[in-house]
């Protein structure tokens, strides 16, 4: 409809038809938007999580000679798997950020059970 020169709606012609990589806007919504707003909600639940996280696993784990608190990851798993089904993805976003350290790449239940998690 941009392109059509019999369009009477005007709405479509003034936005821009795209945005390109080096644009400070590409790859976001629109300011204002609902989008916009879903996506600051989301950031702030997950934020949010990691702290519920990192909470747990001081109030769970032991503090080593190093003075960071630890803990398995079968253990944390058994305690905030009733809080949250999402442990696995909040340790990711806390390793993300800093927060915590552990070994490999990715967590199974079972398996990696005798994986040390450490709160930095």
């Amino acid at each position: 409809q941009r392109k059509n020169p019999f369009s009477n709606d005007d709405r479509l012609a003034s936005k821009p038809a795209h945005t390109h990589r080096g644009d400070p806007t590409y790859g976001r919504p629109p300011e204002g938007s609902q989008t916009e707003q879903r996506g600051k909600d989301a950031h702030s639940h997950v934020g949010k999580e990691v702290e519920e996280l990192c909470l747990i696993i001081r109030s769970t784990g032991e503090v080593g000679e190093d003075g960071h608190v630890s803990v398995t990851f079968g253990q944390l798993f058994e305690t905030y798997v009733t809080i949250s089904n999402k442990v696995v993805g909040i340790l990711l976003r806390a390793r993300k950020h800093g927060l915590v350290r552990f070994e490999g790449e990715m967590l199974w239940q079972g398996k990696d059970d005798d994986v040390i998690i450490t709160l930095l």
